[in-house]
C-alpha cells in the first residue's frame, strides 16, 4: 500500500474533495454506512483544531486516493479513533472493492495500537479484532416520513397513538408547539447543553460538557454548515419556550443523533419523543435516508427504530511493547464494562446506583 500521512492543515483541497466524494458515492457502492457525518473530513479537521496528534493517512492506487483512515496518535504510538468517546462512527473510509491489512496499515501510521469503540459494520481487517459488537438503531425514511409513521404505527400503535395524544397536550397546556430544524441561536445551544450536563450529573454520569475540548469542538460544528456536512441544532418549542432540543451531525444521507435532552419541568409531555419525530419529518423532506440514533440500549430508541446497524469496540495491535502495555491496562476495564452492558441483570442495578449516585451529587 502507498500510503502517505498528514496532519489536517496539510490534507489538500483535491484530496479533501475525494474523501467527500467517496463518501457520496458510499450509498451506490454497497457500503452506504461510510457516509456517515463522524466519517467526514470536516468531522476530523474540527477535532484536530480542538486536540493534538490528529493525522490523517491517505492510501493511494495509481497515485489516486483510494482510502482515508483518520486517527489520533500520541507521543508513545498508542492510537486512537479521532474523538473516541464523542464519535458515533469510526473506521476506514474507502472506494469499492478495497482492501487492506491493518497491521501494514498501522505500521505506516507509526502506530502501535488503534483503540476504537464505534466501528462501522463492513471493515473486516478491524473488526477481526474487534472485542464486542452491540446494536445501533436507526430510523429509516428514506421512503418518505408518512411511511415511516404508518410502519411506527402498525410496530407500535399504542405508542404512536399516545406521544401524538401528547404532542397535542403539551399544545394546548403550554403553548403552540414549534418545531425548528436548523436553529441557527447560539443561546438555544447553550439552553441544550445546560439540559445536557445536568441530565450527566443526575444520572451519575460523567459531564462531557466539561472537558473544554468537546464545548469547543460542539460550537465549531454548530457553525459548520455545507452541501456535504453541517452541525445541526433543532428544537421544540411551546409558545417561545424551548423545551426540548438536539444537536447532531448531517452528511448528504445520515443524520447521526448525537446530543439530545429536554427540560425536565415537561417531561410528562415526552418531548424528546416528538421532537425525534419531528426531526425524522423534516430530514426526509431535505432528502436524508435514515437518522443514526447510535449505540446504546434505551427505551425510546427500541420505540422509535426500524431496523439496527452493528458497531464493536476493540484495538488493533502490532508486536510492540507499547501494544502489550496498551492492552493490559485496558482489557480488564473494557471487559467488565462490556459485561455489564450485554446483562441486564447487572446493568440494571449498575444504572439504578449511578442515578442514586447522580441525585445525591445534584442534591
Amino acid at each position: 500500500m502507498d500510503i502517505s500521512v498528514y496532519r489536517p492543515g496539510e490534507l489538500t483541497a483535491a484530496d479533501r474533495a475525494a474523501w467527500t466524494a467517496m463518501q457520496s458515492k458510499a450509498h451506490l457502492n454497497g457500503a452506504p454506512e461510510l457516509a456517515n457525518p463522524f466519517l467526514s473530513p470536516e468531522f476530523t479537521l474540527a477535532v484536530g483544531r480542538c486536540r493534538r496528534g490528529v493525522r490523517i493517512a491517505v492510501v493511494r492506487e495509481g497515485g489516486e486516493p483510494a482510502a482515508f483512515f483518520p486517527f489520533q496518535r500520541s507521543a508513545t504510538g498508542v492510537g486512537r479513533a479521532v474523538g473516541l468517546g464523542v464519535s458515533d462512527c469510526q473506521g476506514l473510509v474507502h472506494g469499492p472493492d478495497f482492501d487492506w491489512d491493518a497491521r501494514e496499515l498501522l505500521e505506516a501510521c507509526g502506530l502501535a495500537v488503534w483503540d476504537f469503540d464505534h466501528l462501522v459494520q463492513g471493515q473486516d481487517p478491524f473488526e477481526a479484532w474487534a472485542a464486542g459488537t452491540y446494536p445501533s438503531p436507526v430510523m429509516d425514511i428514506d421512503q418518505g416520513y408518512a411511511a415511516y409513521l404508518a410502519q411506527l404505527r402498525t410496530r407500535s400503535p399504542k405508542f404512536t397513538r399516545t406521544t401524538l395524544a401528547k404532542e397535542r397536550k403539551l399544545g394546548r397546556e403550554a403553548g403552540p408547539v414549534r418545531y425548528v430544524h436548523d436553529e441557527r441561536d447560539p443561546r438555544a445551544l447553550r439552553t441544550l447543553m445546560a439540559w445536557k450536563s445536568a441530565q450527566y450529573r443526575r444520572t451519575g454520569r460523567s459531564d462531557r460538557f466539561a472537558h473544554a475540548w468537546i464545548s469547543r469542538l460542539m460550537a465549531q460544528l454548530f457553525h459548520t454548515r455545507g452541501d456535504s456536512f453541517g452541525g445541526l441544532l433543532s428544537v421544540l418549542y411551546a409558545g417561545d419556550v424551548p423545551v426540548a432540543a438536539h444537536f447532531g451531525l448531517r452528511s448528504e444521507r445520515i443524520l447521526a443523533c448525537w446530543f439530545p435532552a429536554y427540560d425536565p419541568a415537561y417531561a410528562k409531555y415526552s418531548p424528546g419523543l416528538i421532537l425525534h419525530l419531528k426531526m425524522a419529518e423534516a430530514a426526509a423532506a431535505d432528502g436524508i435516508a435514515y437518522l443514526d440514533l447510535g449505540r446504546g440500549q434505551k427505551e425510546y430508541k427500541d420505540s422509535l427504530k426500524t431496523r439496527e446497524l452493528t458497531v464493536s469496540d476493540g484495538w488493533v495491535t502490532r508486536r510492540h511493547p507499547v501494544a502489550l502495555g496498551h492492552r493490559a491496562h485496558r482489557a480488564p476495564v473494557r471487559a467488565l464494562r462490556n459485561t455489564v452492558l450485554r446483562r441486564p441483570e447487572l446493568f440494571e442495578p449498575a444504572d439504578r446506583l449511578l442515578k442514586r449516585i447522580g441525585k445525591i451529587r445534584s442534591s
